[in-house]
C-alpha cells in the first residue's frame, strides 16, 4: 500500500528497506528528520555525532566492519566532513555507505547556498539525486549497491523542497543485511603515501567504470517529446519542467556524478533548442559545454534561490518557447518513449 512521506521519510524508510543498519549525522535542517526516523525502526543503531566529521568517520567504521550505512548533514555540514570524506574515496567501502547531503537552495535556513554536486565531483564519489519521495526511497537501495559494487561511498543530494515535501511511495519489505566480512588489508585502508598512491591510481579505474555505468543507469532516462524542445535536468527541477513544458522532450538525470556523455549527445542530436534546468550553479551547464554542444542554461535561468513553475515558465517565454504542445504534438504520459528502464522495483 501506498503511504504519504516527505522526503527525508522516504530516506529513512528506503535506508531500512535496503538493510542499513547504523545510522549517524549531525543535525541540521533540512537533513535533521531522516534520522530522527529511521531511529524509530527496529533493530538498528542511530545516533547524533558532536560534529559532521565524526559523523562521517563512525559512519566509515561501521562500514569497515561491513555494516551497510546511512550518514546524514546538512550542505554546509560536508564542509566539516572534508577531511576523511577526501581519503575515504581513495580507500573505499565494505559494507555500503550513503552519504546524504541535504542542500538548502534559497538559504530558508542555513548561511549560504553551496551547492554541493561540487563536492561529490571534488571528492570523487558517485551522486545520486531524487525528484520525489519514491525516488528517495529507492536511491537509498541503488546507492548502496553501487557503493558495494564500485567500492566507494556514495552521495545522496536532495534539496529543500525534496526533503519536505511529501508524495506518495511503495515501501519495499525489510531485507536484512548479513555484515560484509572484514578482510584485513593495510594496502587499502592505511592511507601512508605508499599505499595511498596505488589507490589513487585504483580510484581512477573505479571511476571510469562509474562512467561506463553512467550511460546505462537506470535512473538517467530520455522521456521523447515535442523534438523542437529539449531540457536536460535533475532532482526537483525535474517536476517544474514537466509542469510547465508537458510535451517537450526531457533527459532526466539521476545519477549526475558521474554524468552520462555519450547519453547526453544522443540526446542533444535529437532536439532542436537544448536548455538545461538546474538550481543554482551551472554545474551540467558546464558538462554539456564541455562535450561542444550549443546550449542555453545561466543565461537565461537565475543562479541563486529556488526554481518555481512560475520562474520557468515566464523564462521560457522569454526565449520564444511555446508552452502549450500543438494538437498534432500531444504531450507524452509520463511513461512515454522511456529509453531507459524505472528504478528496480518501482
Amino acid at each position: 500500500m501506498k503511504e504519504l512521506m516527505t522526503g527525508n521519510e522516504a530516506i529513512a524508510r528506503g535506508a531500512y528497506v535496503h538493510g542499513v543498519t547504523v545510522g549517524v549525522g549531525y543535525p541540521g535542517t533540512p537533513s535533521t528528520e531522516i534520522l530522527e526516523n529511521f531511529a524509530r525502526f527496529a533493530g538498528v543503531k542511530a545516533q547524533w555525532a558532536p560534529n559532521e566529521k565524526v559523523a562521517l568517520e563512525v559512519g566509515l567504521g561501521a562500514s569497515l566492519a561491513g555494516a551497510r550505512v546511512l550518514v546524514t548533514m546538512k550542505h554546509v555540514g560536508v564542509n566539516v566532513a572534508a577531511d576523511p570524506l577526501m581519503t575515504a574515496a581513495y580507500t573505499g567501502v565494505n559494507g555500503g555507505l550513503v552519504l546524504v547531503s541535504a542542500d538548502d537552495p534559497g538559504m530558508h535556513s542555513s548561511q549560504n547556498e553551496q551547492d554541493n554536486r561540487r563536492f561529490a565531483s571534488f571528492a570523487r564519489i558517485p551522486m545520486f539525486e531524487p525528484a520525489d519521495s519514491q525516488e528517495a526511497h529507492d536511491m537509498v537501495g541503488l546507492a548502496l549497491q553501487v557503493s558495494e559494487e564500485f567500492d566507494l561511498p556514495v552521495m545522496l543530494r536532495t534539496t529543500t523542497r525534496v526533503a519536505h515535501s511529501q508524495s506518495f511511495v511503495q515501501p519495499g519489505e525489510r531485507r536484512e543485511h548479513t555484515l560484509r566480512p572484514y578482510e584485513k588489508n593495510p594496502r587499502k585502508w592505511l592511507m601512508v603515501p605508499a599505499y595511498g598512491r596505488s589507490r589513487r591510481q585504483s580510484l581512477e579505474e573505479r571511476l571510469q567504470r562509474l562512467r561506463a555505468y553512467a550511460e546505462s543507469c537506470p535512473v538517467n532516462r530520455i522521456i521523447r517529446g515535442d523534438r523542437r524542445v529539449g531540457v536536460i535536468t535533475s532532482g526537483i527541477s525535474y517536476q517544474y519542467v514537466r509542469d510547465v513544458l508537458p510535451g517537450a522532450s526531457v533527459l532526466k538525470l539521476g545519477l549526475t556524478h558521474p554524468l552520462p556523455a555519450e547519453l547526453i549527445r544522443r540526446f542533444a542530436a535529437g532536439v532542436e533548442r537544448l536548455f538545461v534546468v538546474e538550481e543554482l550553479d551551472p554545474y551540467i551547464e558546464e558538462f554539456v559545454t564541455g562535450l561542444g554542444l550549443a546550449v542555453t542554461g545561466k543565461k537565461l535561468f537565475p543562479a541563486g534561490n529556488e526554481f518555481t513553475p512560475g520562474l520557468l515558465r515566464r523564462k521560457f517565454q522569454e526565449a520564444g518557447i511555446d508552452l502549450n504542445p500543438s494538437p498534432s504534438r500531444p504531450a507524452p504520459s509520463p511513461s512515454a518513449g522511456e529509453e531507459m528502464p524505472a528504478i528496480p522495483g518501482r
